[in-house]
């Protein structure tokens, strides 16, 4: 039977980071693949290495950031490439909704031109074209009176509307893979949910690829089909996302999931939510070994000998943790 090639392959991704204390490895160990028309979601706490690894798939980590390890994309390695190689790829065939986006946005540039520049640079549209079809996509995305609106500039838009037009920027070339970087931060519940199910339906509607990434494990419980936990620049467990939040093997996705609250809990006056004992160290401060030994409560003297391999649980479902045994 013929095996089909993942659009994304990454393999022993590993990035160091330039810091006062000297060189620090921020990711390590990274494995994982994503085929097209699959959903994928990154999830771990702030500084786990989530964000640094979408910039690595794009090409756009920090100033003396060394990326190793592979990744390759529909056959090509990336990091092989150069920068103006990955340019013809950056918001072409891999497209990415950055987590601020007053920030994400140029804000002495309309938006109409903003999302216009990617059609006509990689597309070669006229600007009459690209008008046509931006302001297309504009509608699409949910931006009203997008033909009126499209010489407006970013500050002339609401939080929710700006991150609306950073999806349709990120859409303009019809990409194969779709990063979203923490989509709906600071927006209200009512804009998250939109926001969140114009993502889905537009992913569904073309066929992309996706991968969503987000601190919120409900969000990524109703959004993704597979689930990657990252801690401390490695992952620690992944697979299905309903056998990854069912089974809760790592006890780091144990700990998350404990000081998640939950509705129609009842708990006693004063009570307070499980939490994860200790902080997240430094990068330059992570213990040898599993990055979790220390905050763990199952700590062993083991743990800090080596990273523990990937043990496989279920089918596609794996973790890193030496207390796990293999399945049968």
């Amino acid at each position: 039977m013929a095996t089909t090639t993942p659009l994304l392959e990454v393999r022993q991704l590993a990035i160091t980071l330039q810091t006062q204390r000297g060189a620090v490895r921020a990711v390590h160990d990274v494995d994982f693949t994503l085929a097209r028309g699959e959903t994928l979601g990154l999830i771990g706490e702030s500084g786990c290495g989530k964000s640094l690894t979408a910039l690595a798939l794009m090409g756009l980590l920090p100033e003396g950031a060394q990326a190793a390890g592979s990744i390759r994309f529909d056959g090509q390695e990336l990091l092989a490439l150069s920068d103006k190689a990955l340019c013809r790829l950056r918001g072409n065939r891999i497209g990415m909704v950055f987590q601020e986006p007053m920030t994400a946005l140029n804000p002495v540039h309309t938006i109409g031109r903003q999302v216009a520049e990617p059609l006509r640079l990689h597309q070669g549209l006229t600007f009459a074209q690209a008008r046509a079809e931006a302001i297309a996509l504009l509608e699409r995305v949910g931006i009203d009176q997008a033909a009126q609106r499209f010489d407006a500039y970013p500050h002339q838009f609401s939080g929710g509307q700006r991150q609306r037009i950073t999806i349709a920027m990120a859409l303009a070339c019809g990409p194969d893979l779709l990063i979203a970087d923490e989509p709906t931060t600071a927006l209200d519940v009512t804009l998250q949910r939109q926001i969140l199910e114009l993502i889905k339906g537009l992913v569904a509607e073309r066929g992309m690829a996706l991968i969503l990434i987000s601190h919120d494990l409900g969000v990524i419980a109703q959004s993704v089909r597979r689930t990657l936990v990252m801690y401390g620049g490695t992952a620690v467990e992944w697979g299905p996302t309903r056998a990854v939040f069912g089974a809760r093997a790592h006890p780091y996705t144990q700990g998350l999931f404990a000081a998640r609250p939950q509705l129609g809990t009842a708990r006693a006056a004063g009570a307070r939510l499980p939490t994860i004992a200790g902080t997240v160290p430094e990068l330059a401060d992570l213990p040898t070994g599993c990055p979790f030994a220390g905050r763990c409560p199952f700590t062993e003297p083991a743990c800090h000998a080596a990273l523990p391999p990937a043990v496989a649980l279920d089918a596609d479902h794996e973790a890193r943790c030496i207390r796990l045994k293999k399945a049968p």
